[in-house]
């Protein structure tokens, strides 16, 4: 049986800017994001991710935690960062279309946090909101097949990949196949959905933006839950992703450093190249301040260069 949804205009709408957007960042640049701004991306979505379910590590212990430095905090919130970080580092070795997969990434994210991770719970869950009682989870038994239906969604339906990961993330959330941990899963098992189309949203981390507007978030679930269609979740993540691809537009434009620059080229493996051709991979950049970046490579010894003005040959060291 399909996951109930309607496709309504406001969906519809957000389909068509999404795409503009993954269009902008793939005719450029910003598909191969420099390592440090990789980095940056993949501290939030951590950071995020965790703190939607409460945890309270900042992006600067987290960090630390990535370095492999000491942080002072709770064990429990110190442990579902290290698992974390381990998940996100190897996310290219999950397969989204894998029920298997799907339980080993939740045993490693959930080790030494709940009892049985990696496992199904064996027993009837309800989902309390303050004193109120917001949603009851499906009979135990049912999980299974469930989960089971859910995947085979996923692998035989033409439907988009947007829409496909969003109900995927909206019906993990409505089954908790699992007692604890499966938030934290919907979020991931979207951004593998994601991924398996468009390499971007590795390091989009939409997760921020899910934790600023946390209320809309659980909203959307409660109204889908009761609606028992997830329409109205399916528009909330859509905008979700259209704003998140906005920001980090936005924000690689905007504070895309020199260092950025010279770090991102350097990765290119280009051995001999000229101004012309730095300016080339970054096309709104001047002539002017592609003069300075090249500069700098050289007094940073990045790189060596031969000739003058603009006959300059820059040779990768």
């Amino acid at each position: 049986m399909l996951p109930p949804y309607d496709l309504t205009p406001r969906i519809l709408k957000s389909i068509k800017s999404i795409s503009e957007k993954i269009g902008e960042v793939n005719a450029n640049y910003l598909s191969r994001q420099s390592p440090q701004l990789r980095r940056h991306n993949r501290i939030k979505t951590i950071h995020s991710t965790l703190k939607i379910e409460g945890n309270k590590l900042t992006e600067d212990q987290i960090t630390a935690l990535i370095e492999n430095k000491r942080v002072v905090g709770p064990q429990k919130d110190v442990l579902e960062v290290l698992n974390a970080i381990k998940v996100y580092e190897e996310l290219n070795k999950y397969d989204f279309l894998s029920e298997k997969s799907f339980l080993n990434a939740h045993r490693r994210l959930m080790t030494g946090l709940i009892s049985r991770p990696g496992k199904y719970r064996t027993q009837g869950v309800g989902i309390v909101k303050g004193s109120k009682l917001e949603h009851i989870a499906p009979p135990k038994e049912n999980v299974p097949y469930l989960m089971k239906d859910l995947f085979k969604f996923l692998k035989n339906s033409d439907e988009l990949t947007l829409i496909k990961s969003c109900v995927f993330h909206y019906e993990t959330e409505f089954i908790h196949p699992f007692l604890d941990g499966n938030g934290r899963m919907g979020r991931l098992w979207q951004t593998l959905i994601l991924m398996s189309e468009y390499p971007i949203f590795e390091f989009l981390p939409f997760e921020t933006l899910i934790s600023k507007t946390q209320k809309d978030y659980y909203k959307s679930l409660a109204t889908s839950d009761k609606k028992g269609k997830s329409t109205i979740f399916i528009e909330y993540m859509l905008s979700v992703i259209d704003q998140s691809l906005e920001s980090i537009l936005t924000y690689n434009n905007r504070i895309l450093k020199e260092a950025d620059r010279l770090e991102y080229f350097i990765a290119l493996g280009i051995k001999s190249f000229t101004r012309k051709d730095y300016m080339n991979v970054f096309k709104d950049l001047s002539s002017a301040t592609a003069s300075r970046d090249l500069k700098r490579g050289v007094e940073l010894k990045l790189f060596r260069s031969i000739g003058d003005k603009n006959k300059t040959e820059y040779i990768l060291k």
